[in-house]
């Protein structure tokens, strides 16, 4: 027993040794790992235990991992640097794929950037107006391990995350300023197998959620199908005659009258406005020629009351454009110098094989110039559905690059607000535009020497004298105007 009692002491003394150096024996076997340490200033990589606790009081359904930086794209057309303008999101927001990160704007159009990842976002790299710039970063999103394995590269650490060059999202489309695209899953998938960009589609279903009916009517008329008799606007018979109720006439929009302050107010100049300085700079080494004619359009103008109610009747809003449009196009075939461009020291003349014509348009963000790609292919149905289109994107501020760029002539519809005459400024590298005045009924005299009432437009061309001489933009004018003032003609050249 006494033996026994020796023993269990000297247990007990070992024992307390033991404990005494246990906080010694973990500072030297559980030290930091190096690379860790000493990436620890930029991204938290934290152990199996730590994970397990961190998911379960995280908020978010995401597991920690990698954390990776979401750069700015080449959005296209030279553009290196765009201001920030709105963020969708803020730091812990959860994101999804092809969630609004943010909208930017270039001098050509606002675009608004989606994410291409699933996570968490962690930072924000702008402020609202800050300029940034292509390639840059634009945030940090945490993503889950088994997303950021499939992102990195095979071997490659996850600490090297955010030193890896990020590739950002390439579907970039464009949107109602301060709302997102609405659309199911299944809707977005059946937009990107046909190359549909969103922004472009109007969406008929609950706050402007686009439908997949929607994205079938749209990729319709891009591709020229027709839809089920069902399908297409009828107009509604005529109902049997009752009593007529006045309609309540609706009270005057509200009409914000300036404040006048008395005090000098500078600002920058940005986004549309610094494109407009650029290209009428650019425009001003150009030696302009001008020349003016008016166009007796009572005969289109009869024809078109005619055709107004078919083209509503199936959805479509019949201006008078598309057949302007649509009678340039068919002037150019005759003369393809006027659809043409110049380098910029105007060594080489470029014919360009397609007739994508402008239309400048008057919208809250400025001037913007869409163009209808390849008129020389389509009906005055086709045309008129493709600016029902542009001018509902331009609208809602939803223009995109594409709708933008391209443009081989321009017609201005400057007679759409007001005045006749007027001198164009043609909009590099194309060589010439025309701008059309106002409809105006006035007396003229026919075949027989009798004053008629006529509905007369005005037009006035402007061409870069260095390429164009005046007689072909006389004879390019000529042709233009017997197609309108004889509309009948036109059914001969149309293919």
């Amino acid at each position: 027993s006494e033996r026994r009692a020796k023993m269990a002491a000297v247990g007990a003394v070992r024992s307390l040794r033991i404990l005494r150096l246990l906080p010694q024996i973990a500072s030297r076997r559980l030290k930091p790992c190096p690379r860790l340490q000493v990436d620890q200033t930029l991204h938290h990589h934290p152990s199996h235990l730590t994970s397990l606790q961190w998911r379960a009081f995280r908020a978010s359904g995401v597991a920690s991992g990698p954390v990776l930086q979401f750069k700015l794209s080449d959005i296209g057309e030279g553009i290196r640097e765009v201001t920030v303008k709105e963020w969708y999101v803020k730091e812990g927001d959860k994101v999804s794929q092809f969630d609004s990160i943010c909208e930017v704007q270039s001098d050509k159009a606002s675009v608004t950037i989606t994410s291409r990842y699933d996570g968490i976002i962690r930072k924000l790299y702008y402020d609202i107006d800050a300029i940034a710039f292509v390639g840059s970063p634009l945030v940090d999103i945490e993503t889950d391990r088994e997303q950021g394995k499939q992102l990195l590269p095979d071997g490659a650490p996850e600490e090297d995350v955010v030193k890896t060059p990020a590739v950002s999202h390439e579907h970039t489309h464009q949107e109602i300023k301060g709302h997102k695209t609405q659309a199911t899953p299944a809707v977005r998938r059946l937009a990107m197998e046909n190359n549909i960009k969103l922004s472009e589609v109007v969406g008929t279903g609950k706050d402007g959620r686009i439908l997949k009916e929607d994205i079938l009517n749209f990729l319709a008329k891009q591709t020229g199908a027709i839809l089920p008799y069902d399908e297409v606007k009828q107009p509604a018979p005529p109902a049997a005659p009752a009593t007529k109720k006045q309609p309540v006439p609706s009270p005057p929009p509200a009409v914000q009258r300036p404040v006048f302050t008395g005090k000098d107010r500078t600002e920058p100049l940005g986004g549309f406005q610094k494109a407009m300085v650029k290209t009428m700079t650019a425009a001003l080494k150009i030696p302009h020629f001008g020349y003016c004619d008016e166009v007796d359009l009572t005969q289109l103008v009869r024809l078109r009351s005619e055709l107004k109610g078919l083209a509503e009747s199936r959805g479509v809003k019949l201006s008078y454009m598309p057949f302007f449009i649509k009678a340039a196009s068919l002037g150019l075939l005759q003369f393809p110098i006027l659809n043409a461009s110049v380098d910029e020291g105007c060594q080489n003349i470029t014919y360009k094989g397609s007739h994508n014509i402008g239309l400048a348009m008057d919208t809250a963000q400025g001037l913007l110039v869409p163009n209808v790609k390849g008129v020389q292919a389509l009906s005055v149905f086709d045309i008129a559905v493709e600016l029902n289109r542009l001018q509902a994107l331009g609208s809602a501020g939803q223009l995109g690059t594409g709708d933008l760029t391209g443009g081989t002539f321009t017609l201005s519809n400057i007679g759409s607000i007001g005045g006749t005459y007027t001198k164009p400024v043609i909009l590099p590298p194309e060589v010439a535009l025309g701008a059309l005045g106002k409809i105006q009924v006035l007396p003229r005299f026919d075949s027989r020497g009798e004053v008629v009432k006529a509905h007369i437009m005005s037009i006035s061309w402007s061409a870069d004298h260095r390429v164009i001489d005046g007689a072909t933009m006389c004879r390019f004018s000529n042709l233009w105007r017997s197609y309108l003032e004889n509309p009948a003609s036109m059914v001969l050249d149309l293919k």
